[in-house]
């Protein structure tokens, strides 16, 4: 589904829903919300966002939260994400009319991509809500109706009750993370100091509500040496760590795992929570569970240091797990472990040793397992714990003096000693220094991949004054006026910085494994290898042609004509030439169907890295933030699209340079039933011969369904908002002057022997179809731009299929929309 349903359904200048196809959220976790509907019918509404929208279900009887019981779920139209905050009265007589509430919101995840999981009709998921919490599924049934149903399933977890949503309506908002009678299974942590270095961790342990008053805890820090009866200020920097080669030796060092996840500070200052990163960021929207993690200590005022990660079953941080746990395709279990408590319980104990610090560290957060978690240690052999952390495979170990303070900044009673990952890669640029620093700022480096240069980070670290002047003598003879490799959009410079150089150099670098978007993590330049080049890197990685691969050509995506996958592509590849005028360079929907054209189909907007490289994010500015869309350049990234099951492509009205621009209006006939065919031929006729009058010329094309669009291009300037407006006034006018024959603004029950003239296509963020793309129909039919001349002779709408296409694609001398592109026409102010 897509907005164009929501937006269908309502009429905004009378609803105060809100109005969609411009809602957005900067890059975050995703959300959930349940609502409370009083409409005809009481019932809950479930949303999950995916890919942009809510995706949403009615729920008659609301969440169980017994496990195994099932709760009918029937899908409805997707939403936007504004709707997740909506509250109040939907008139009477208009579409959902009556009062709604929010019952519960938080964040949600699954594995892996949750819109294929849609599709598939199975989707697990883990909540993290203030009243629903745990692992759940959606489940779609065989039942047939007007709309698909599903069942609602809460599984067998500490977050199970015997409740439902009906027995929460009136609870107070608290943390189903806070609440759960039980928490999670156990993950190994680290050593502690009795432990035999490198031995299997103790379970990390959530706090619990204990008997000892604040005055207890109180009276426990001032125990300590150096404790002082005053609060240590919260907002405090974080202790930071220096590099070592090797390991300190002696018991007068503890050793800690040195977790790869985010370093989180917590300040919890009378009850109240605050999250922060290290670089002061405020993580309590971002972390919800962790904030009712830290308020559930046995204290109101405390100050904790430690890392964010997810631990996998072999007790090992796993940074991607990490972060696409929290973009939401994955559903890990976040960990907080915490390693430092410089302040509690309204005392500043940042001045006593650190093993008292974290003797009463554990204490505060005692032995059950959960989120929040003591980070042990072990005391003293440190060489031994540092070789065992290398046949665990963990990033390496930090060690500190036993008798340090707690202090900001970075000093030499915390160091860090690290096993490093290295690799080859191709230098193919550098920016400029900042500040007192000479030569050059960090290098550009690339790596092979099928014969293709690939950018694959930066790299800043590793070099002595010395070495930044040689380097830079080898690189300024290398100067480039070209781009070796193409920038990723979410890049955190300006590609006008960059010197560019000729692939020449090869460097070796360590680095800390690679980031989501396919970068390098934590690199540090090493040395050049003068043994090696370019081509022997060309040989190393396997030279490519720098194609796309298609895998499974065999399968069957159109079963009615048993049109394979391969030939899909092929297609796609003969009518390149055609296609990618109107769709390289635009933002994308992409219709995505994993178990081809007869089974479910879902839209896809926003830009993934499993796409591939040749697809492209473009960062487009939403109502609260940024969010990458999807674009394509060239046919390899239409095949990569292919790769991934995309049958439609579903351009934009403007272009990736100007996205605020549009230069596109479509109007999209739908015929109700009872409209001929020659009926809505005319009808595509009279439209173009209105828009003439207007001073607009168009172009007609098949839809490959059921209708016809016109299509008109406009000279860039007008608002989104200008084009839709004047969109649905033409659509108006048209209906007002021929209500027996058009509509603009009736829902489908209501078309009978009527032509709904579709304006909706022309908001921000709405698409159509785009020319000489398959649709997703039983027979591989193709959306085809016709010449006006040619209407006549057309049988029906769906008329070329994908073999025909290719036959017309043969013996065309040219393209029949050649003139769109250099037409220039203004829209009407009237």
């Amino acid at each position: 589904m897509s907005l164009h349903e929501y937006e269908r359904k309502r009429r905004f200048d009378q609803t105060p829903e809100p109005r969609g196809g411009q809602a957005g959220r900067d890059a975050r976790r995703p959300i959930f919300v349940v609502q409370l509907h009083h409409a005809s019918s009481r019932h809950y509404d479930f949303r999950l966002e995916a890919d942009g929208v809510l995706k949403s279900w009615a729920v008659p009887k609301g969440p169980s939260l017994r496990p195994g019981e099932k709760r009918l779920a029937v899908e409805v139209e997707d939403h936007p994400l504004d709707y997740a905050s909506f509250e109040g009265d939907i008139p009477q007589g208009h579409y959902g009319a009556g009062h709604v509430q929010v019952f519960d919101h938080g964040h949600w995840t699954c594995e892996g991509d949750p819109l294929e999981a849609i599709a598939a009709g199975k989707l697990d998921f883990i909540l993290f809500g203030e009243k629903l919490g745990g692992a759940w599924k959606l489940v779609r049934t065989n039942l047939r109706g007007k709309q698909r149903q599903w069942l609602l399933i809460k599984r067998d977890d500490e977050f199970a009750a015997d409740q439902e949503a009906d027995d929460l309506v009136a609870a107070p908002a608290a943390s189903a993370a806070a609440t759960a009678r039980s928490k999670p299974a156990r993950s190994r942590a680290t050593t502690s100091e009795q432990a035999a270095p490198g031995t299997p961790a103790r379970a990390p342990a959530m706090p619990r509500k204990r008997g000892n008053s604040e005055a207890a805890w109180k009276r426990r820090a001032l125990e300590l040496d150096g404790a002082r009866d005053t609060p240590y200020p919260p907002g405090y920097p974080p202790q930071l760590c220096k590099l070592r080669a090797l390991a300190p030796a002696g018991d007068d060092w503890l050793h800690e795992i040195k977790w790869d996840g985010y370093r989180l500070l917590a300040d919890l200052v009378q009850g109240e929570v605050r999250l922060r990163s290290r670089n002061g960021l405020d993580w309590n929207a971002m972390f919800p569970e962790v904030v009712a993690a830290v308020r559930a200590l046995p204290v109101r005022d405390a100050r904790l240091d430690g890392e964010l990660v997810v631990v996998d079953a072999q007790g090992r941080s796993d940074f991607s797990a990490l972060q696409r746990t929290i973009d939401g395709t994955a559903k890990a279990q976040l960990r907080y472990l915490v390693f430092d408590l410089p302040g509690v319980a309204g005392v500043d104990i940042s001045r006593a040793p650190l093993r008292q610090r974290k003797a009463l560290l554990k204490t505060l957060l005692g032995d059950g397992p959960g989120l929040i978690a003591f980070s042990d240690h072990v005391l003293g052999h440190g060489p031994e714990v540092f070789a065992t952390s290398a046949r665990a495979g963990l990033e390496g170990i930090v060690s500190k003096r036993v008798d340090s303070a707690y202090a900001g900044g970075r000093s030499e009673a915390w160091v860090k000693v690290k096993h490093e990952q290295t690799d080859e890669f191709v230098v193919v640029g550098y920016t400029a220094p900042k500040g007192t620093r000479s030569g050059f700022g960090s290098l550009l480096m690339a790596r092979v991949d099928k014969g293709v240069l690939v950018y694959a980070g930066r790299v800043g670290t590793g070099y002595d004054d010395a070495m930044l002047k040689s380097l830079l003598a080898r690189l300024q003879p290398l100067h480039s006026d070209r781009a070796p490799v193409e920038l990723p959009a979410h890049v955190p410079f300006k590609p006008r910085s960059v010197h560019w150089v000729k692939p020449q150099l090869v460097a070796e670098v360590a680095f800390r494994g690679w980031g989501k978007e396919g970068l390098l993590r934590q690199a540090a330049f090493k040395r050049l290898r003068e043994d090696k080049d370019m081509a022997a890197l060309q040989a190393d990685a396997g030279d490519g042609a720098g194609t796309v691969t298609i895998t499974h050509p065999e399968r069957v995506v159109y079963p009615g004509d048993g049109i394979t996958k391969g030939q899909v592509a092929d297609y796609y590849r003969r009518v390149a030439p055609l296609l990618l005028p109107e769709l390289a360079g635009r933002p994308l929907s992409l219709l995505r169907c994993p178990n081809g054209a007869g089974g479910e189909c879902f839209f896809q907007k926003h830009y993934a890295p499993s796409l591939g490289k040749a697809v492209h994010a473009v960062p487009l500015k939403q109502k609260s933030g940024t969010e990458d869309y999807l674009y394509v350049e060239d046919i390899d990234g239409v095949l990569a699209l292919v790769q991934m099951n995309t049958l439609e492509l579903h351009p934009w009205g403007s272009t990736v340079a100007a996205p605020e621009k549009p230069d596109r209006l479509v109007f999209d006939l739908d015929p109700g039933p009872g409209v001929s065919w020659p009926q809505v031929k005319d009808a595509a006729r009279q439209v173009r011969a209105n828009l003439r009058k207007t001073g607009l010329e168009s172009f007609v094309r098949l839809s490959g369904g059921k209708g016809l669009h016109v299509v008109v291009p406009i000279d860039p300037g007008p608002s989104w908002d200008t084009v839709k407006e004047f969109c649905e006034a033409f659509a108006n006018a048209m209906a007002q002057q021929q209500p027996e024959r058009y509509i603009a603004t009736m829902s489908k029950a209501k078309r009978e022997q009527k032509i709904f003239i579709d304006w909706l296509r022309n908001g921000r963020g709405s698409t159509s179809v785009c020319s000489w793309s398959l649709r997703a129909r039983e027979h591989a039919t193709v959306a085809m731009p016709l010449r006006w001349e040619e209407l006549g002779k057309v049988d029906s709408p769906d008329q070329f299929t994908l073999d025909k296409a290719l036959q017309r694609a043969a013996r065309l001398k040219g393209d029949p929309w050649k003139d769109i592109a250099t037409l220039s026409q203004a829209l009407p102010h009237a």
